[in-house]
């Protein structure tokens, strides 16, 4: 799959192309409909299918401060589209300036002239433009004039997760500020998954037996609530069961926020300056300060056999 980053990354000679747009921020099952009926189209029409995305988010450009917790990085997006089939995307920079432009020159400048649409697929409430002007509507009436069809897929689906509520990156995100993992995994298809890089902490887990990674996680990170999960970490190509804590670290009078996970039965293992990624598949307890240390190492003990009994069910 091809990357690029502004309009002028894209090939001079590129022919004409199925495009979807939009954040797509974590590429949840609704995402999904839509990606994958663009990609199913392109393969109709027998072009390849284009996803263009933003980066920052716009939200950040008009509301500076206002940049949600992101589900996934451009990167992953990245993967997750590969997945299904997309077979370029186009991380468009947005700024003050691009932010400005009219519904009617983004289409000339990025669809037209550029991506050479032979077909727009969008969600019913796609926006897009200057203050958001443009609409699914007027982007029909644009495909009129330069030779676009534009299909408009529905792409609410509804479960269990967020009592009913259709499935959206915002409730996503909400669900994982609370902790709900399990319901943010329906949404997404998969486990909700944070990244970074493993750094030197405290090493006190090292000193009480358990070892963890302190990942520093990528700025704007959707980070679950405070507590003990059950999950995975991916390091070097492997998957590793593992208990994760999220926290301040309450028992040792701690105050800053970390991600850590301990891979569940390693011994000796060394991930610093590596590049890791956490998977969060169950919600195992709230963070709590205990009465002493032996207490707290009674309780870690019991937190891993739960976290290897739930990830042990996964692998089933």
């Amino acid at each position: 799959m091809q990357r690029w980053r502004g309009l002028e990354d894209i090939p001079q000679d590129w022919g004409r192309s199925v495009v979807t747009i939009g954040s797509y921020d974590g590429v949840h099952r609704g995402h999904q409909l839509i990606i994958k009926h663009a990609v199913d189209r392109a393969r109709e029409l027998g072009v390849p299918a284009v996803v263009v995305t933003f980066d920052p988010h716009p939200s950040e450009v008009v509301r500076p401060g206002s940049h949600p917790p992101l589900l996934a990085p451009h990167h992953r997006r990245a993967e997750l589209m590969a997945e299904l089939g997309v077979d370029a995307v186009l991380i468009l920079p947005f700024t003050t300036e691009f932010s400005k432009l009219s519904p009617a020159d983004f289409v000339v400048k990025v669809l037209v002239d550029k991506l050479h649409a032979k077909a727009v697929v969008e969600g019913p409430n796609f926006r897009f433009g200057h203050k958001a002007a443009g609409n699914v509507e007027f982007l029909a009436e644009q495909g009129k004039t330069y030779d676009f069809e534009v299909e408009v897929v529905d792409l609410y689906v509804t479960g269990e997760a967020g009592g009913g509520k259709p499935f959206s990156s915002t409730l996503t995100r909400c669900l994982v500020a609370e902790g709900d993992v399990e319901g943010a995994r329906e949404i997404l298809g998969r486990p909700h998954r944070v990244e970074g890089v493993v750094v030197r902490g405290a090493q006190r887990g090292r000193e009480l037996g358990f070892p963890t990674a302190n990942v520093e996680t990528l700025p704007h990170t959707a980070i679950p609530a405070d507590g003990v999960y059950a999950g995975f970490l991916h390091a070097q190509g492997e998957v590793m069961p593992a208990a994760i804590s999220v926290g301040t670290n309450p028992q040792f009078e701690g105050t800053e926020r970390t991600v850590e996970a301990y891979a569940i039965d390693r011994v000796g293992l060394d991930l610093y300056g590596l590049h890791v990624a956490v998977d969060f598949l169950a919600y195992v307890r709230g963070q709590a300060k205990f009465d002493s240390l032996e207490a707290l190492l009674e309780q870690m003990a019991a937190d891993v056999k739960r976290c290897r009994e739930i990830v042990a069910a996964e692998e089933e």
